[in-house]
């Protein structure tokens, strides 16, 4: 399965009140695909809030997703926990309501070891048929999934890709010893061009939700061969990079694309507790970097 170069963790939009709002899900979608270029919509993963949101209220969005989308762009569910019960549940759940494929994070607070990592994802992957792509962010987990347990279940003939936040080095070793088909996507914006340059095919964006075209034409050009350009694409991106998680200190993702959706008139809302919405501070440096964008 080829989920694109681009892919954009969505954000989910809420009310007044703190509850989904529906109705917003479809032009928000509409933007990503038509104009910021979007290959895939990752649904529910941590930019979606999954955390705070219930399974039915997942399935519900899916279900949604997958029906407005309407095959113009992939549809990946964020189903993986630090449950592993809970996920095969959900993953289940996520095929029987049409999604593409689902993504699958690192068991956070936990802390298993390499083995135990194994047998959680292989568990996982052996239950559905879907294509699974594997989430790593350390620094929101706590745990590492070495660059050799991901080889050994890339030998596993659904699970396709990895999303990986850890640094180069590491995303270079997957990607020089990976199966043949396995595609290694960056995660972290910022560090997006130097993965791509060490074997990384694409990225599973934030920033995507304001720049994506931007990005669009930065992959393009990598791909080409044209180092230049994707260089100097990279470097002019640089500020909504940074500013989406430091504004002007660091903030907690979504947070600031929110606010940043929000003054291009997406009503997305705010966040639900524990996460709070940008201070009066922070939403003027999102509102100046963002005026070079618009």
């Amino acid at each position: 399965m080829d989920f694109g170069r681009l892919i954009t963790a969505m954000v989910t939009p809420f009310d007044e009140q703190g509850e989904v709002a529906w109705e917003q899900i479809p032009p928000l979608m509409d933007m990503l695909i038509d104009r910021q270029r979007t290959e895939s919509i990752v649904v529910f993963g941590t930019t979606g809030e999954s955390p705070t949101l219930t399974d039915e209220e997942k399935i519900k969005l899916l279900e949604i997703a997958v029906n407005h989308a309407a095959g113009r762009c992939k549809i990946i569910a964020g189903t993986g926990s630090n449950d592993t019960h809970h996920s095969i549940e959900l993953t289940r759940a996520a095929e029987q309501a049409g999604a593409d494929g689902v993504l699958l994070v690192v068991p956070y607070y936990n802390r298993p070891n390499q083995e135990g990592l194994y047998a959680h994802f292989s568990a996982i992957a052996q239950a559905t048929s879907l294509p699974v792509m594997l989430y790593n962010v350390p620094g929101r987990t706590a745990t590492n999934l070495d660059g050799a347990t991901t080889i050994r279940l890339a030998q596993l003939p659904n699970v396709v890709a990895v999303k990986e936040c850890a640094p180069a080095d590491q995303v270079a070793y997957i990607a020089s010893r990976a199966p043949e088909g396995f595609l290694v996507y960056s995660g972290d914006d910022s560090a997006s061009l130097p993965a791509l340059s060490v074997g990384a095919y694409g990225i599973v964006s934030v920033a995507s939700h304001v720049v994506g075209a931007s990005m669009s034409r930065m992959l393009a050009a990598h791909a080409a061969g044209d180092a230049g350009e994707a260089t100097r694409i990279y470097h002019s991106l640089l500020p909504v990079f940074k500013g989406l998680f430091a504004c002007p200190h660091p903030v907690p993702n979504p947070v600031a694309v929110k606010y940043a959706l929000t003054l291009r008139g997406y009503e997305v809302g705010g966040v639900r507790l524990p996460l709070v919405d940008a201070t009066d501070e922070e939403k003027a440096y999102i509102a100046e970097f963002m005026a070079d964008f618009d």
